[in-house]
């Protein structure tokens, strides 16, 4: 055990963190989020935070600087999966990215580890710790080997993705396909089984990663991420509009559920002509998403909005009668708890860790089967019909968010954890005081 410093408010000297971004989408998707929101409560607490990142780069608050590590941008939003051309190819990680790209895989985090690694060989002295955030490729053990220590943040095991996506794939080409492309996670379990430390942010995610990743349950702790319940508020001048259904959907993946939203909705259309959704995300042209709306007569009753500020995502839960979370499978569930924190009344799967994070089903959400277009349609009938009814589960919801989640608590555990992986406290110190509502404790 090492001596505390005295400086910080848990009396040791504050840290000096390297966190590690392979891509940060600044409002859709949990990643860019995350990586922002903790960034920003780090520093709060008196920490030194670099953000090393990847495109799309994560916006992060001025006291918090980035380092941009460009990748090939092979899956940019306006080309996706596009061929890079050889005058692109500038060192040995640009041909990592590509090599690994024409061999059919999703080349990311192999590439951003490796530029990470690179970059931080010629800092070693600047950090205490790094941070990786779901990246879990081999640059982290040459970051480890070369002496510096590694905690990396798995929110869900992308294992549980692939499973998913192989199941629901129409023929055995496009389970071949995806079967390559998701070629990468072999690797992140490689890395994962072998780092020191752990921290991932659900009971259901901890059994996922254990049983999926093969990582020591000794070597992992939970820390639930947070919401800013001062920042998604109710906006009471703001009236909720008839009909009115939001959900988040950052890719066009069969994980996210959104085909089976779109069948409950088309089944309600028969019943209600209001009903409209708004998808937080940007359209996949071609997509099986796009496919659906066009097959089931939703094109004038689904609308997409993407790059949109906070303060409209907030808005668009303000308006909404219902926000729905239809997700086959969710490590923990940002949105569902943004929705909640907002006062939004929240129809949900009970997916993977969904029902540990949003609470009681009638009490604070209401939840059906994951896959279930029926059982959805039918709580969603329910839900508009009985407005009163959802608003007082939505602040139910609301009261249950302030209750348990914060930046601020989710910073302060992790710190915990940097100490953990310094060696400057116990894990059952750090363990103290640190649950999962409805889960396990910190250390599981």
């Amino acid at each position: 055990m090492q001596t505390p410093d005295s400086t910080g408010a848990d009396g040791f000297a504050p840290l000096r963190i390297a966190l590690l971004a392979y891509r940060g989408k600044p409002h859709v998707g949990g990643q860019g989020v995350y990586v922002r929101q903790l960034a920003k409560a780090l520093v709060d607490l008196g920490h030194s935070v670099e953000v090393l990142g990847g495109q799309p780069y994560p916006e992060l608050p001025d006291e918090v600087p980035l380092v941009e590590l460009p990748s090939l941008d092979i899956y940019n939003e306006h080309f996706p999966a596009r061929m890079p051309g050889l005058w692109e190819i500038d060192d040995w990680k640009d041909f990592v990215e590509l090599m690994t790209f024409s061999a059919g895989q999703f080349p990311e985090p192999l590439a951003f580890s490796m530029r990470a690694w690179d970059h931080l060989r010629h800092r070693k002295g600047d950090f205490d710790i790094v941070h990786d955030n779901q990246t879990l490729g081999y640059g982290l053990l040459l970051i480890e080997r070369m002496g510096l220590p590694v905690l990396a943040t798995v929110h869900h095991p992308i294992t549980v993705d692939r499973r998913l996506e192989m199941s629901h794939a129409p023929n055995w080409y496009k389970r071949w396909s995806l079967g390559r492309w998701y070629g990468f996670t072999k690797m992140q379990t490689r890395v994962a089984k072998r780092l020191e430390r752990v921290v991932t942010v659900s009971s259901n995610s901890f059994k996922d990663i254990v049983a999926d990743h093969e990582v020591d349950p000794d070597k992992m702790a939970i820390v639930p991420v947070g919401v800013d319940p001062d920042v998604f508020r109710p906006l009471p001048e703001i009236a909720r509009i008839p009909g009115r259904l939001v959900t988040t959907a950052s890719a066009d993946v069969t994980m996210k559920g959104l085909k089976y939203l779109l069948e409950a909705m088309a089944k309600l259309r028969t019943e209600r002509d209001d009903l409209h959704l708004v998808v937080i995300g940007k359209e996949k042209p071609g997509g099986a998403s796009s496919k659906a709306i066009e097959a089931l007569g939703l094109r004038d009753h689904v609308e997409f909005v993407t790059g949109v500020p906070e303060r409209r995502i907030i808005e668009l839960y303000s308006e909404a009668q219902v926000a729905v979370v239809p997700s086959l499978y969710e490590g923990f569930s940002l949105p569902a708890i943004e929705a909640m924190s907002c006062g939004c009344p929240l129809v949900a799967t009970t997916g993977g860790a969904i029902p540990e994070v949003v609470g009681a089903d009638g009490e604070t959400a209401m939840l059906v089967p994951p896959g279930d277009s029926d059982a959805l349609a039918s709580r969603l009938r329910d839900a508009l019909e009985d407005p009163d009814g959802s608003q007082k589960i939505g602040l139910a919801g609301r009261e249950r968010v302030k209750d348990n989640w914060s930046w601020r608590h989710t910073a302060e555990r992790t710190v915990q954890q940097y100490r953990v992986r310094l060696g400057q406290i116990d894990a059952s110190e750090a363990a103290s005081g640190v649950t999962v509502p409805g889960g396990a404790g910190g250390d599981a």
